[in-house]
């Protein structure tokens, strides 16, 4: 009986959450009926087809008792991806125009809603305004997540947040909250990240864009998605103005955004730079740009200008996993794409809409092999891992160790499964990063575009970037056997 009721209420929070969802729907479905395009009819179709499922759900388990338990927040959120991801693509494969098979629009709407930015489309500058749009708002949805709102109306539900909230928000120190409230925090959360896309909108134009262009980029930038209005990405405007908005934002979106209700409410912005996450993120960034501009110079692939301007920008945007591009990135000397493409899995801080491993992970990691290295040379000593005064837990190490390991164990299975696939291996490494780290930007055969891979190489990395997205654990975990004993 509790197993039913359990399943009842998981049951009653999902159909909330596509009947939340299928509202976003409105949005691109007025951008095309006011620009008089025939492509706004997906978009009335999948907005009515989710709603009416939706609010069937919804009723059918409105009288159902309320509970639920911790590890249930795994299940939601699987759910959620897979659900939502379903929901995504629908607009892509319903659009005749597109002309897309079923995998195509699957690896279209995972990519948006991962914020992913990988792309099968061809000739995206002459797509209807509606789905460019559309793509934009799937990153800007996805890159704080659903779920974060949804807990902002939780207690409408009757169902706390908690669990849900911790499940979702990246990093290995879940269980810390901005506000008493966590609907307050999700508020707080999404005020925070609107405010920085209105900003980026608005640099974006005073650079040098349309209106039109500079809110859909500014969607995905904040949101480190990705997706762009043109095939050559920001390279379409060949203006450092622009690049240099890009590179800046891309940053500030990579940055805890925990940090920034602080440093707002406390009105001081030594709560940023004081943070030692923060100031580890920084040091590395500021070392791969350093590097990749120095290397673009050195190379002779630019002069001393374009080195700065492109180099910033796009070491900034990779290892952010922001993945817009400029500048030709693919034809760069291999060591470079190397470079970045390593630096990717590194991401940006904990709390942050980037994707890769997260800056703190490996700040504990470093700390950790020098607390090793002391305790070698002291085998008496007593030693602690600590992060800004505080020693870290083993649990929380633990944790760490573990993401590491299938993090890198999964990605080198996706690039063995791209190659028994067919592809080569520049192409298999290149796109796994883009994907599992939720980058987006391809290399080898994938670099301008993932529409060159096979059908089942597609399947695989939608999985990898539902892995990325999720960051493996609720996954594993709701596929454990151990989880469904009781």
């Amino acid at each position: 009986m509790q197993k039913n009721s359990r399943f009842i209420t998981i049951l009653h929070l999902c159909s909330f959450l596509i009947l939340l969802y299928s509202l976003s729907m409105i949005v691109p479905f007025l951008i095309g009926f006011i620009y008089q395009e025939s492509s706004y009819i997906p978009f009335l179709f999948t907005f009515f087809l989710s709603f009416s499922i939706g609010a069937a759900g919804w009723k059918a388990t409105s009288q159902s008792d309320k509970t639920l338990q911790a590890r249930d927040g795994f299940i939601v959120v699987v759910l959620f991806w897979v659900i939502f991801s379903a929901i995504s693509t629908m607009p892509f494969y319903i659009d005749s125009r597109l002309e897309m098979s079923f995998t195509d629009a699957l690896f279209e709407g995972i990519s948006g809603i991962t914020t992913t930015g990988a792309s099968v489309l061809d000739n995206i500058d002459n797509l209807p305004k509606s789905i460019l749009y559309y793509r934009a708002q799937l990153n800007f949805l996805g890159g704080l997540g659903i779920i974060v709102l949804a807990v902002a109306v939780m207690p409408f539900l009757g169902i706390g947040g908690a669990k849900l909230y911790q499940s979702e928000m990246p990093g290995p120190m879940k269980e810390e909250k901005l506000t008493p409230r966590l609907a307050d925090t999700a508020r707080n959360l999404w005020v925070i990240y609107s405010g920085l896309a209105l900003c980026c909108c608005v640099s974006y134009y005073l650079a040098g864009m349309n209106w039109f262009d500079a809110l859909c980029h500014s969607l995905s930038t904040v949101s480190l998605g990705g997706f762009s209005t043109h095939g050559n990405s920001l390279g379409f405007y060949n203006n450092p103005a622009i690049e240099l908005v890009g590179g800046v934002y891309s940053i500030l979106a990579a940055v805890n955004f925990t940090l920034y209700y602080i440093a707002i409410s406390q009105r001081n912005i030594n709560a940023i730079f004081s943070n030692s996450e923060f100031r580890f993120f920084f040091l590395a960034l500021s070392l791969v740009i350093s590097g990749t501009c120095i290397e673009l110079y050195r190379t002779d692939t630019f002069s001393a200008y374009g080195a700065l301007v492109h180099g910033f920008f796009q070491a900034a945007s990779i290892m952010t996993d922001n993945g817009l591009g400029a500048g030709d990135y693919p034809s760069w000397p291999a060591h470079i794409v190397l470079l970045l493409l390593g630096a990717s899995y590194f991401g940006g801080c904990v709390g942050s809409t980037c994707g890769g491993i997260k800056a703190m992970r490996f700040l504990l990691l470093y700390r950790q092999g020098n607390r090793e290295v002391n305790q070698l040379i002291h085998p008496n000593g007593i030693f602690l891992t600590k992060v800004s005064g505080q020693s870290v837990s083993d649990r929380v190490m633990q944790s760490v160790w573990s993401l590491f390991f299938f993090y890198i164990f999964f990605a080198c299975l996706f690039v063995w499964g791209l190659m028994v696939i067919g592809h080569d291996f520049t192409t298999a490494f290149g796109t796994v990063a883009a994907c599992i780290n939720n980058m987006g930007v391809g290399y080898g055969d994938t670099a301008s575009g993932f529409g060159t891979l096979k059908d089942p190489a597609k399947w695989l990395m939608c999985m990898a970037m539902l892995f990325g997205r999720l960051e493996i654990f609720p996954i594993l975990v709701v596929f454990s056997r151990s989880f469904w004993r009781y």
